[in-house]
């Protein structure tokens, strides 16, 4: 139950910050396996902060995707950002919100894109198409992009590759459009990768600008329809996505020596979905693209190999 950051002070004795972030870990192995791999190749206070991020993100999407969505309410929606705001403000209402807020301590940022998360969130209570891909890249910022500017203020930036006296006075280089590419592009895979889902709820992620573009229609999409038509367009939105995957890459040089590997393993084991989708003939309505256990582990090198040298 959602709870006013002014209502009288709750009897509940809420956890402690250690066991805060264990309910955090929990969620986020639950719930992002690949996700959840990349993490453990952090440092223990970045990594139990990014679970911290994960908790709250997941929480606000099972708003309008787990559950209990039939009785969200843009009310809802507005009840979760005062109490977002109760967390900024240093005082959690539940007990994953303790391990936020201590993580807020260690890592400041800006409360903005937690809200334009939450506006996300609004999106999907009202719309189930989206015309155009600059409509869909709007969404798909808002739900993703805005993880990547979470996760970089945890990440933190470089400064130790300006070391020329002419250097010495420049401010390190953040790689924010960088960031928020990495989300666009995981976002863009789960898109695709459930397509299956999505119908089944009546939704339909992929721009119906780029259905036209095929000849491939609404109808065709709920009966899954899988023909040359679909392969086309799902080839023409893959390469989209690693496109986005591409450009978020090219910042990942720029992050501290502890994230590379990590993020740099987190974008080649999602990206991997996509690979996949292309060896299931593009048959997303049908069966699940997932990565097998054996070859997130086998990436893991080679993910720490580009962290050294690229």
């Amino acid at each position: 139950m959602l709870q006013l950051p002014d209502s009288p002070p709750r009897m509940k004795t809420l956890v402690s910050v250690d066991e805060s972030y264990k309910l955090c870990r929990h969620l986020t192995a639950k719930y992002a396996k690949t996700f959840y791999l990349g993490t453990l190749l952090m440092s223990p206070v970045k990594r139990q902060s990014i679970w911290s991020i994960y908790a709250w993100c997941r929480r606000t999407d099972e708003l309008v995707d787990g559950p209990a969505s039939a009785i969200t309410t843009p009310e809802t929606l507005d009840l979760w950002e005062q109490q977002l705001e109760s967390i900024f403000a240093g005082h959690p209402l539940e007990n994953y919100d303790v391990a936020l807020v201590d993580t807020l301590q260690r890592f400041p940022m800006d409360i903005q894109p937690f809200r334009d998360m939450i506006a996300g969130q609004r999106m999907d209570l009202y719309r189930s198409r989206y015309e155009t891909f600059e409509d869909l890249y709007l969404y798909c910022y808002r739900v993703a992009g805005t993880v990547g500017l979470m996760s970089t203020a945890i990440m933190g930036v470089d400064s130790t590759i300006y070391t020329a006296p002419w250097q010495q006075n420049k401010q390190p280089y953040v790689p924010i459009e960088e960031a928020i590419a990495l989300g666009i592009a995981n976002q863009l895979t789960n898109i695709l990768r459930d397509v299956g889902e999505d119908a089944k709820r009546g939704r339909i992620y992929i721009p119906l600008e780029d259905l036209a573009k095929f000849n491939y229609t609404e109808q065709d999409f709920f009966k899954g329809v899988v023909d040359e038509r679909w392969r086309a367009l799902m080839r023409f939105q893959i390469d989209r996505a690693r496109q986005f995957y591409t450009t978020s890459d090219q910042g990942i040089t720029y992050l501290a020596s502890d994230a590379r590997w990590p993020v740099w393993a987190a974008s080649m084991l999602y990206g991997q979905i996509l690979e996949v989708i292309e060896r299931n003939d593009y048959d997303v309505f049908s069966q699940r693209a997932y990565v097998p256990q054996w070859k997130k582990l086998r990436t893991l090198p080679l993910a720490w190999m580009r962290s050294q040298v690229l």
